[in-house]
């Protein structure tokens, strides 16, 4: 999700700033930790931690665009609105992910302590 929201933020903005694909970097960085997770047993822990920090700091980078949108629905419009909802959606992907990811961290010690 976040390479096609990477993508298509730099196209839909007319190509006009390379930092607009930031969140195509996140995602293929996501998806080399999954690669490598898949890759053997003992590396999906560490791979699946690896992406948690790289999910918290993919939000901390783009918390202020949420934070401008909810500006924006209170009517202060920001600068660059298209760039304000690519980060909005690039830091809800991550909330998500980061909720999931915890959840599943509970549930594998979970079940640890019940075998």
């Amino acid at each position: 999700m976040l390479v096609i929201l990477g993508f298509a933020s730099y196209f839909i903005t007319g190509s006009a700033s390379f930092t607009a694909l930031i969140p195509s970097f996140f995602g293929f960085a996501f998806i080399g930790l999954g690669l490598l997770g898949k890759r053997s047993e003992s590396m999906r822990k560490h791979s699946m931690h690896g992406a948690l920090l790289l999910a918290l700091l993919g939000l901390g980078g783009s918390f202020g665009g949420l934070i401008n949108i909810i500006g924006a629905i209170g009517g202060t419009m920001p600068e660059r609105l298209e760039a304000s909802v690519a980060q909005a959606v690039m830091a809800v992907i991550c909330i998500i992910f980061l909720i999931a990811g915890v959840r599943s961290f509970i549930a594998a010690r979970k079940s640890r302590e019940a075998a």
